[in-house]
C-alpha cells in the first residue's frame, strides 16, 4: 500500500514538470497565458503577423503587449523595456508616459485600479528586471492580476487599503499602473 502511494506523489511532482513550455494554462478576455518553464528561460522573441515586437516568448511582458494588442488594439511606442521600465519614475502622477501610450499613475494616490490596468513592479535583488501583469478583477477591497512566467501561479490576489481616499496596492515593490487613456 505504501509503495502505491509514493507511486502517486512522485507522479503528482512530476506532472508538475511536464508541462510543455508554450502550454496556454490560463487566459482573460480571451488571451491566453503561456507556461514559460523556469521564469529565467527565454524561447525567441514573438511577433505579430504584422511584424510589431510582442518581446521574449512567455515572459511577462510578452503577455502584457500581447493583452493589449488583442484587447485594445494598442501598440507601445517603444516596444522594447524590461517590466520595470514600462513605469517611468521621472513622469508625475496621472501623466501620460509617451513610451507607452497609457497615462501613468503611482501606487499611493487617488485613482484606484481598473480593470484591465497594467501593474508595475519595480525590480529587486531577487528580481533586477521587475514584473508586469494585467489587472483581471478590482474592486473597494482587492486586485485580482494575471500574470505569465510566475511557473503555473497565473492569478494573484493583493489587498486594496484605502484610507481617506488614498489607494495603495499592499505590496512594496509595486511601482504603480498604466491605464488607457
Amino acid at each position: 500500500m505504501r509503495r502505491v502511494l509514493y507511486i502517486v506523489i512522485a507522479a503528482t511532482f512530476l506532472s508538475s514538470f511536464s508541462t510543455p513550455v508554450g502550454t496556454p494554462i490560463d487566459s482573460f478576455n480571451g488571451v491566453p497565458v503561456y507556461f514559460n518553464g523556469k521564469s529565467a528561460s527565454v524561447h525567441g522573441r514573438h511577433y505579430t503577423k504584422s511584424g510589431y515586437n510582442l518581446g521574449l516568448k512567455w515572459q511577462c511582458v510578452e503577455f502584457v503587449k500581447r493583452y493589449y494588442y488583442t484587447v485594445y488594439d494598442h501598440k507601445f511606442p517603444n516596444s522594447s523595456g524590461n517590466a520595470k521600465d514600462f513605469f517611468d519614475k521621472t513622469l508625475k502622477d496621472k501623466d501620460y508616459n509617451n513610451k507607452r501610450g497609457l497615462i501613468q499613475i503611482r501606487n499611493t494616490r487617488e485613482y484606484p485600479p481598473q480593470v484591465g490596468d497594467i501593474l508595475v513592479y519595480d525590480g529587486n535583488e531577487d528580481n533586477p528586471y521587475g514584473h508586469i501583469a494585467v489587472i483581471s478583477c478590482a474592486d473597494d477591497k482587492q486586485i485580482e492580476i494575471i500574470q505569465q512566467n510566475w511557473g503555473k501561479k497565473t492569478r494573484h490576489t493583493m489587498n486594496l487599503v484605502e484610507y481617506k481616499g488614498i489607494y495603495t496596492i499592499a505590496d512594496f515593490d509595486v511601482l504603480g499602473w498604466l491605464r488607457k487613456p
